[in-house]
């Protein structure tokens, strides 16, 4: 069933677990998270990036084949569908068409605009019963042409932000989008206690889920972390398995130049992926 996170979030916040995001770029990646969480009997976020959306051909489109596939698979765990580093009109796009969550990212805006900005959306999205996140300091890397440096949050900015009556916060802690690099120095545990601190019960969000340690995935949630992304492992892992797939000749093989046969491969590392996600996060039989 399709409906806000704020409550599965609080849920894995108070039970010291963190619900997966998983971003979709496709029917098969959102049937292969669904059948997962269902399977793990874990609530689950969908997230959609302005860019997916785009190339799905819209989020009416998205919020239209989300909603159909939750009632042909007959999903019965909690759903999210989520925004994920939603502009300003980008957010507004997302309550028309239908989503049940967003996300206002104007962490690259000075705080008082984003302040501004995040006020206005909260209310909206409240009046319409959907949750909102929002972001302080910059993740690393990009997403959608943003490009961020992965500044770590102020935590008086993030209890700024968190006494808007968001209903989840991102809080740059050194995490990136996509790969992690060798040198890359890890999460910064002190700003996240920090942030933890000030912003008392709140959920909060851990973006750039890919290629963390287990043990640095399970600090964070002890301190607060109820929120987990995952994108880039989702892609690797479906690009490996449809590659071996062709290398292996078998798109040469009887039908296997089906689409249905040639992206079932893909497909599969997906679940495999996200049924690990879920077993790391701690969300399974939380539904």
């Amino acid at each position: 069933m399709l409906v806000s996170a704020k409550e599965m979030l609080q849920k894995a916040r108070e039970g010291k677990y963190a619900v997966g995001q998983f971003n979709i770029n496709n029917l098969e990646w959102t049937k292969a998270v669904l059948l997962t969480a269902q399977e793990m009997k874990s609530p689950v976020i969908l997230g959609v990036s302005e860019g997916a959306g785009k190339y799905m051909t819209g989020f009416g489109t998205v919020a239209a084949m989300v909603k159909a596939m939750i009632d042909e698979l007959n999903i019965t765990v909690p759903v999210a569908l989520h925004l994920d580093h939603g502009t300003y009109d980008g957010c507004y796009k997302c309550i028309k068409a239908g989503f049940s969550s967003i996300m206002f990212d104007g962490s690259h805006y000075p705080i008082a605009e984003n302040v501004e900005k995040t006020t206005e959306l909260v209310h909206v999205a409240h009046q319409l019963g959907l949750s909102i996140e929002a972001e302080v300091g910059s993740i690393g890397g990009e997403e959608d042409g943003v490009v961020g440096m992965g500044e770590c949050a102020d935590p008086d900015e993030c209890k700024q932000i968190a006494d808007l009556g968001v209903d989840m916060l991102a809080a740059g802690i050194g995490n990136i989008h996509g790969k992690y690099p060798e040198n890359w120095s890890g999460l910064s545990f002190d700003t996240l206690a920090a942030v933890n601190e000030k912003v008392g019960d709140m959920p909060l969000v851990l973006h750039g889920g890919t290629g963390i340690p287990e043990d640095m995935i399970k600090k964070a949630i002890s301190l607060g972390v109820a929120k987990i992304n995952v994108n880039t492992e989702c892609q690797l892992s479906f690009a490996a398995a449809t590659r071996e797939y062709i290398e292996a000749g078998k798109d040469q093989q009887g039908k296997g130049f089906d689409p249905r046969k040639l992206l079932a491969p893909g497909a599969e590392a997906i679940k495999a992926t996200v049924r690990e996600k879920i077993e790391l996060f701690g969300s399974a039989n939380k539904a």
